[in-house]
Formats: C-alpha cells, sequence, structure tokens
C-alpha cells in the first residue's frame, strides 16, 4: 500500500467535505434581511471557497500523477471528465455569489443603512441552490470512479 496515494486520498476527501460544508453553509446564510455581519461572514466563507477548491484541484492533480491508479485510469475515463465538468460547472456557478459577497460587503461598510437588493438575493439564491445542486454529482461519480466504472 503507498503512502503517498492514502495522504493524497485523504486530503483530497477533506477538502471536499470542506467545500460541501461551504456551500451549506452559504445556502443557509443567504436569505432574508442580511445585516453588515452576515454580509461580512459570508465574503470571508467564500474567501474559504476559493482556497479550499483551489487545494482540490492541486491535491486532485498530485492523485493524477502520484496515486496508484496512474494517469491513464483519469485521462480516459469518462466517468473522471464528468465529474471534472460537475466541478467546473460549480465553480463556475459560484462567480456571481462571489462577485455579489465582495460587492454587498463593500457597500455594506460604506453605507450602514444598505439593504441587499431582492433581486440580486434571489438572484443569488439561485446560484447557490444550482452549485449544490451540481455539487452532489461529484460525489456519484466518484463513488462509480472508484468501483471502476468508465474506464
Amino acid at each position: 500500500m503507498d503512502t503517498t496515494d492514502l495522504v493524497l486520498a485523504i486530503l483530497h476527501h477533506l477538502l471536499v467535505f470542506s467545500l460541501a460544508g461551504i456551500i451549506g453553509a452559504e445556502f443557509v446564510l443567504v436569505r432574508g434581511d442580511l445585516p453588515a455581519a452576515t454580509l461580512k461572514r459570508l465574503a470571508g466563507i467564500d474567501r474559504h471557497y476559493g482556497i479550499i477548491a483551489t487545494l482540490i484541484v492541486i491535491i486532485g492533480i498530485c492523485r493524477v500523477f502520484f496515486g496508484l491508479k496512474g494517469w491513464e485510469f483519469y485521462v480516459y475515463n469518462w466517468v473522471f471528465w464528468a465529474k471534472m465538468a460537475a466541478f467546473i460547472i460549480v465553480g463556475l456557478l459560484s462567480i456571481v455569489p462571489t462577485m455579489r459577497f465582495i460587492s454587498w460587503n463593500r457597500q455594506a461598510s460604506s453605507n450602514p443603512s444598505f439593504s441587499v437588493p431582492a433581486a440580486e438575493l434571489a438572484s443569488v439564491k439561485t446560484y447557490v441552490r444550482a452549485e449544490g445542486f451540481i455539487f452532489l454529482l461529484i460525489p456519484v461519480f466518484a463513488a462509480a470512479m472508484a468501483r471502476g466504472y468508465g474506464y
């Protein structure tokens, strides 16, 4: 058993579960009236979202090149590419909420009476829900890959 593969797998799984928690936190926090403290919290949580997503990519690449299965398993596996597509879609969907969180946080910092526009809040809710829904496909594809599907 290769220790490198085990460590990379553990790190990868912990990071993915952390990202799921962050998406869940955003889902819970993006509702109703958003006071300045919540906007600041959302901006901080979203910053961690970006950091964790970046680490997932780095560790994932390390798994492809240094893991036991070898790069061929991944490159020629359609389930792997479906999982990557889901991850990329989640990342793309996160751009709008990120931009809104930054904007809202700045506006709330400079204007104590700032209120998040209802239409923008509704839009961000839709994006975060879509992120959560598409994110659910990632462990489905991962479980299929772990059992040899797609290769």
